[in-house]
């Protein structure tokens, strides 16, 4: 782990050598409300989750294919699970695809070249949509009395 970021060297390598921005729970939402394409790296665990680091080795691979079209925001260790949370994501690794403060789509796991590109190329052209929510839906206590 780099000291001064609580991100796996690999993740910490997007900051220093990619522009990636390192993020918090706190800098994550601001970031997330940010003009434009964008794309939230939650690697998970590295130990438990390796292929998250191999996301990360890619991510900068995957911006060139689409130059200047999304900038990326790396989710330190300690917040992932809170801004996993927020946006429904399940599964590590996975980006979460955000634009003009909207969230678009999440992207789990790692894939092979060609289809990483075609999904991030999906991502990039999909219109903003709801949060998938986790949870028991909520049904009105009036519900039960309308079936009748």
């Amino acid at each position: 782990m780099d000291h001064d970021l609580h991100l796996p060297p690999l993740a910490a390598r997007l900051v220093r050598e990619f522009g990636a921005a390192a993020l918090d729970a706190e800098t994550a939402e601001a970031f997330a409300a940010g003009a434009g394409d964008r794309a939230l790296l939650l690697c998970g665990d590295p130990v438990q989750f390796p292929e998250g680091l191999d996301v990360a080795v890619v991510l900068p691979e995957l911006q060139a294919a689409f130059p200047g079209r999304f900038v990326v925001g790396v989710v330190e260790q300690p917040a992932q699970e809170a801004v996993a949370r927020r946006y429904g994501s399940q599964r590590w690794p996975a980006l979460v695809f955000l634009r003009d403060g909207q969230y678009v789509t999440t992207l789990p796991g790692m894939h092979d070249w060609t289809v990483f590109v075609e999904r991030v190329g999906a991502a990039l052209a999909m219109p903003a949509s709801r949060v998938p929510t986790i949870g028991i839906p909520l049904v009105s206590a009036n519900a039960a009395a309308a079936c009748h």
